[in-house]
């Protein structure tokens, strides 16, 4: 029987895999400046902003408080305002990206924060700029903890493609919920899953590796 729905699953693994890789792309380009400015602007920060950090963490907090089912279908109107429609791995992007946006902007807080305050002051003895300080030496030296969190992000996405299939995403969510549930058939579902977990613990290798190969202090 898989091998009958092999076009299926390669075609419905490809889409997993674009959506995932998209969707990871531009929640790191919006939420790598917010996590950045949250850090910045705090309390200990090297521009504070107490509203500004105020409003910022508001805005990431709610945003993840929302469970990701519910998100998806509040944001139907917005993705088919976006790409035209809200059925297929295009569309699923939108909601993916708004998601992970906030994670990503907390993981990016979280890395920033685990370095060495020592070498942020000796940067501003020096006469370092805010500007200088932040892409010389705060975003080098959280590098490798960064690399982690794109890889924490990238399998947290991969999950949420999957929830995607439930409202016609595309991807093995939605082979699963027509093959596995719909049809009671459970060796595709579990051949889905399977799929899905070989997916997971590449990406976690593969960021293992690269945080490993560029991470100075080991």
């Amino acid at each position: 029987m898989i091998k009958d729905f092999l076009p299926l699953i390669l075609k419905s693994t490809s889409e997993t895999v674009y959506m995932t890789i998209l969707s990871t792309f531009f929640s790191y380009l919006l939420g790598l400046p917010i996590g950045i400015m949250i850090v910045v602007t705090g309390e200990k920060g090297i521009m504070p902003q107490k509203h500004l950090n105020a409003v910022l963490g508001a805005i990431v907090n709610v945003g993840r408080s929302i469970p990701f089912i519910i998100l998806l279908v509040a944001l139907i109107p917005f993705t088919r305002l976006i790409v035209g429609t809200s059925i297929g791995s295009t569309a699923s992007i939108v909601p993916l990206v708004i998601a992970a946006t906030p994670f990503v902007a907390r993981l990016i807080e979280s890395s920033l924060n685990e370095m060495d305050k020592g070498v942020i002051e000796a940067a501003q003895s020096m006469g370092a700029t805010p500007w200088q300080i932040i892409t010389k030496v705060m975003i080098p030296e959280a590098v490798p903890s960064i690399i982690l969190g794109v890889s924490i992000t990238t399998i947290t996405l991969v999950s949420y493609s999957a929830m995607a299939g439930t409202v016609g995403g595309g991807g093995l969510g939605d082979l699963a919920i027509r093959y596995g549930y719909y049809r009671y058939q459970t060796k595709m579902m579990i051949f889905t899953i399977i799929i899905l977990v070989v997916i997971v613990q590449i990406i976690q290798m593969i960021g293992n590796f690269v945080c490993k190969k560029i991470d100075k202090r080991k």
